[in-house]
């Protein structure tokens, strides 16, 4: 399994459930990694998207604790282990969880990869990411040269999980 995420310098994702910034390129990073793939999400990033709507051309996956929530065009579940039990049914290398914070942090020992954009600016924020620098069982494995847009300077990273140390679903 997959994650994907923006991160300012401290690691923070969001602020008043907002991306912090929305660069073009890491839209299209974003758009081009995980069209035709699943993606997971909470019932909070997917509302904030246009209309609330899933995306198009994907698998859309919604946790919420909400028993009688529902959404046109996704897959609901309420906990952890109907996720995981969901994501049997798909190719490990074709699921990217998308967020938000509390997503994140149940499904990263599930996940082997992460693909990050860093950005270098500490923006106003109310929701973090775990800080994969500091976590001894991820190893930065790729990347990419500086990048710019207007005054931001980012850069496209992955990592990877240190072999040995993944949790088995």
């Amino acid at each position: 399994m997959n994650l994907i995420v923006a991160v300012d310098k401290n690691w923070a994702i969001g602020c008043g459930n907002r991306l912090l910034v929305s660069i073009p390129a890491d839209m299209k990073f974003f758009r081009e990694t995980t069209t035709g793939k699943v993606v997971v999400m909470g019932r909070k990033t997917l509302e904030s998207f246009p209309g609330g709507q899933p995306l198009k051309k994907r698998t859309n996956i919604v946790m919420t604790k909400d028993k009688n929530y529902k959404v046109k065009d996704a897959i609901v579940v309420t906990s952890l282990e109907e996720v995981l039990e969901e994501l049997k049914k798909y190719e490990e290398e074709d699921i990217y969880v998308i967020g938000g914070e509390s997503i994140y942090r149940q499904l990263l020992p599930h996940c082997k990869t992460a693909y990050v954009t860093k950005i270098d600016h500490a923006y106003e924020a109310d929701t973090y990411f775990p800080n994969l620098d500091e976590m001894e069982d991820w190893s930065l494995t790729g990347i990419s040269e500086e990048q710019t847009y207007f005054d931001l300077e980012y850069v496209f990273a992955r990592y990877e999980r240190v072999k040995g140390n993944e949790e088995k679903h």
